[in-house]
Order: C-alpha cells, then sequence, then structure tokens
C-alpha cells in the first residue's frame, strides 16, 4: 500500500510539475525551421512543375497548354463581372494570396525576426541592396552594349529577385552540414529582396493610377483598421473587405499583388488574448471541470477555452501557418505550370535579352551580394553570422541568383508579348546554372563534417 501510495504521489508531483520553458533562440529556430521544411519540400514540387510546362510547351501538346491557359472564366453579381482568362487569375489573383504571405514574412521579420533591430538588419539588407542593384546595372549595360531595342531596357528589374523557395531546395541537398546562420542570412535576405522587389513593381510597373479607384482602397483599408480596433474576429468579414481593396486596386492601375502586401502587412502580430488570460482561463475551467458536482461539461466552458486558445496565437502567425503550404504547394506550382511553358527555340537562347538576363542573374547577383557584404564588413556596418565564412557566402551569393518564381512574374510585367519567351529564357538558364555553380562552391565551402547540429 506504501509503495503504491508513493508511486501514485509521485505521478501526481510529475502532472504538477510547470513544463520546461524553451530558451528564447528556440523560439526563433522554430518557426524558422518550420519554413524551410515547408519550402524545401515545395522547391522540389516546383522544380517538377518547371520541367512538366516546358516538356508540354516543347512538344505536340503546346497548342492545347496554351488554349487552355487562355480559357475566360468569368466572375460576377449581376452587372459587375470580371472577365479573365485563367493566366490572369493565376498571375494577378492566386499571386496576390503569395504577395500576402511576403507580407506576412516581412511583418515578422520586421517586428521580431532578422529585421527588427539595425544590428540584425545590417548585413542581409546591405547584401539585399548589392544584388539588387549589381545585376539591374549589368543588365542595362548589357543591353546598351548588345544594342537591343528600347522595349526591352524595362526589363532591368527581372534579374532583381531571388526564389527562396529554390535556394532552401538546394541547401536542403546539403543537410545539417549548413550552418543554421547561413540559412538565416539568405531568409533574411530574401525577404528584405521581396521588399525591393515590390517597391519595384509599385513604381516602376504599375499604370497610371486611378484616383477615384485608390479612394476606393483607402477606404477598404480605413474599413480594416476599424474592424481591428473593434475586435472584430470573424475572418470572413476580414476577406470580404481584402477582396473590395484587389478589386479597387486592380481598377486603379497599380498592380493588384501590391494589395495582397499591404493587407499582409496591416496584419496584427500581437495575439488578442495574452498570456496570463489564456492561463487564467484554463485554470477556471480545469477547476470547473474538477468539481465533482458538475455532471456534464458545458459548451460554453468549451467555447469560451477554444476561444482563448485560438485567440493566444496572433492572426499574423494562424495564418503564415495556415497559407504557408498552400502557397507552396498550390499557388507557386500553378505559377510554374502557367508561366514556365516556354519553347526553347536556338534563336530565343541567343537573344541579347535572354543573355543580358542570364548574365546578370549569373555574374551580378553574386557580385552584388557578396561585394556588398564585403564592404560592409569591412566598414564595421555588420559582421558575418556565426559559423559563416566568406567561401560559404560566395556559394549563398551565387544561390541569390536563382530569380525564378519573382523573376518570371517581373517579367511578364516588364516585357512586350514579343520579347517574353527570351525573357523567361534567360531567367531559366541563369537560374539553372546559378544553383550548379552555387552548389558547388558549398561543396567546398561547407564543414565536412556537422560541427553544429543547429
Amino acid at each position: 500500500m506504501y509503495r503504491s501510495g508513493s508511486r501514485m504521489a509521485h505521478k501526481s508531483q510529475s502532472r504538477r510539475r510547470p513544463p520546461v520553458r524553451p530558451a528564447p533562440i528556440d523560439r526563433i529556430k522554430e518557426p524558422v525551421r518550420r519554413f524551410l521544411a515547408i519550402e524545401s519540400a515545395s522547391g522540389a514540387v516546383l522544380i517538377g512543375c518547371t520541367l512538366l510546362a516546358m516538356a508540354a510547351a516543347n512538344s505536340g501538346a503546346a497548342h492545347a497548354v496554351h488554349a487552355f491557359w487562355e480559357t475566360h472564366v468569368r466572375v460576377g453579381v449581376g452587372e459587375y463581372v470580371l472577365d479573365q482568362p485563367l493566366h490572369f487569375w493565376v498571375n494577378d489573383a492566386l499571386m496576390t494570396l503569395f504577395f500576402f504571405v511576403v507580407g506576412l514574412e516581412i511583418k515578422r521579420e520586421l517586428v521580431g525576426g532578422e529585421l527588427s533591430t539595425p544590428q540584425k538588419a545590417a548585413l542581409p539588407v546591405v547584401a539585399a541592396l548589392g544584388g539588387m542593384l549589381a545585376p539591374a546595372g549589368l543588365y542595362l549595360a548589357l543591353h546598351v552594349a548588345l544594342g537591343k531595342s528600347d522595349a526591352g531596357a524595362r526589363g532591368w528589374g527581372i534579374p532583381m529577385a531571388t526564389d527562396i523557395a529554390f535556394v532552401v531546395g538546394v541547401l536542403a541537398v546539403f543537410g545539417p552540414r549548413v550552418p543554421f546562420g547561413l540559412k538565416i542570412f539568405l531568409l533574411s535576405l530574401a525577404i528584405a529582396d521581396d521588399i525591393g522587389a515590390i517597391l519595384v513593381i509599385a513604381v516602376a510597373y504599375s499604370g497610371s493610377p486611378d484616383g477615384l479607384a485608390l479612394l476606393t482602397a483607402a477606404a477598404g483599408f480605413a474599413a480594416i483598421f476599424g474592424m481591428q480596433r473593434l475586435g472584430v474576429r470573424s475572418v470572413g468579414l476580414y476577406v470580404l473587405a481584402g477582396a473590395g481593396i484587389w478589386l479597387a486596386v486592380l481598377k486603379s492601375g497599380v498592380h493588384p499583388t501590391i494589395a495582397g502586401v499591404l493587407l499582409g502587412l496591416i496584419t496584427p502580430s500581437s495575439a488578442w488574448v495574452a498570456r496570463p488570460t489564456l492561463t487564467d482561463t484554463l485554470t477556471d475551467t480545469l477547476a470547473r471541470l474538477s468539481d465533482a458536482k458538475v455532471a456534464h461539461i458545458d459548451g460554453d466552458d468549451v467555447r469560451r477555452v477554444a476561444f482563448a486558445a485560438r485567440e493566444s496565437v496572433s492572426p499574423l502567425e494562424r495564418l503564415e501557418r495556415f497559407l504557408h503550404p498552400w502557397i507552396g504547394f498550390a499557388v507557386m506550382p500553378l505559377f510554374a505550370l502557367a508561366n514556365a511553358a516556354v519553347e526553347v527555340r536556338l534563336e530565343a537562347v541567343k537573344d541579347p535579352i535572354a543573355l543580358a538576363i542570364a548574365v546578370a542573374l549569373i555574374v551580378g547577383k553574386p557580385v552584388g551580394i557578396v561585394g556588398f557584404s564585403y564592404a560592409a564588413v569591412r566598414m564595421g556596418i555588420a559582421q558575418l553570422p556565426t559559423g559563416v565564412n566568406w567561401k560559404m557566402l560566395a556559394g549563398a551569393g551565387c544561390l541569390g541568383g536563382i530569380g525564378f518564381t519573382m523573376s518570371l512574374f517581373i517579367a511578364g510585367l516588364a516585357l512586350p508579348f514579343d520579347l517574353l519567351d527570351a525573357g523567361k529564357i534567360g531567367i531559366l538558364i541563369g537560374s539553372a546554372a546559378s544553383a550548379c555553380i552555387g552548389s558547388l562552391l558549398l561543396v567546398f565551402g561547407l564543414p565536412k563534417s556537422v560541427a553544429n547540429p543547429t
């Protein structure tokens, strides 16, 4: 009896023992690990869809594939109808969700991540700046040297982008040999790079704005701010307001994906229910349920606990967790299928636009990233992440030349139809070559054994 009671007391004490609190660094590593796991897997899916699209475009099914993406889909109510081909719904509607998640990621990094303080942000921001200016300048220089038409000059923004899904997919091949500091650097660089790409799209590749439509969009944002202040928790109302803002921005002449970014940036990053409130709610409910006089579970108690548990996580984190897999495994693969269907012709490969984009990605990106990073470190503005040396950074700089998704997206905005295939060929060649060169440098630059499992 005594030994049995002793075991029961020990079990009771074990249940009452408070859980071990995670270290602050663990709260940073966990979301990064989740992000990298999704990105590495989705990168493989993205490669598969790209190869499938290119194979279809260079087969007897090319005409049928083109006709499919030109199929019109009508969405509307009464007299208000939006009648557009399928590729529009992918590039301008579904990609708005992609940019919404980009906005969420930027907000997360600005609030509590690697861009939250000048000290943390210095190296990735400076590297991203170099990774945008150098390839853009090299593209323009080559464009002038090769004597291409003025229409192609608008393509300077194409080689500025980095596709983090492909980059993470390449890093995944090296497993735990990749230092955690290098992963964080590339992730932060890609976020800073996205900010630059969004500004380029908004300033250089949007049409003349319609003032009334912009005022309508501003009213939509004001309505969302008002709902947030009033504590409105209905997701449906926010989706309805977001759809109205998207439509207003579309009609304004500004590219509608900008609406997605702004909606992501205004998403609250703090939880509605604070941790002490959640603790009190759980404690009170557990006490009620432990009361012998309570015959059954009250539905109000369950709803109260469910509400407190759900709202103890910020809307930003909830939305990012929910949407990230959909973006990685649905939206981006669909974008690849719709935009990577390029007929590979010898004359397109030798086109000055294709050559300028490819060289800008292969040479301009690493030169800009490594060069600006080196200058920042030498000037004392920044320092290399722990466990990262210049050989690794050179490999990472080359991986930054994997433009793909964002580059294809900008190409669709920047180039006229007759130059678009050449632009896409340049993106595919430049991205593939950057991946190969970056991987080769990392083979020799990364440690042979795992010194730090994180």
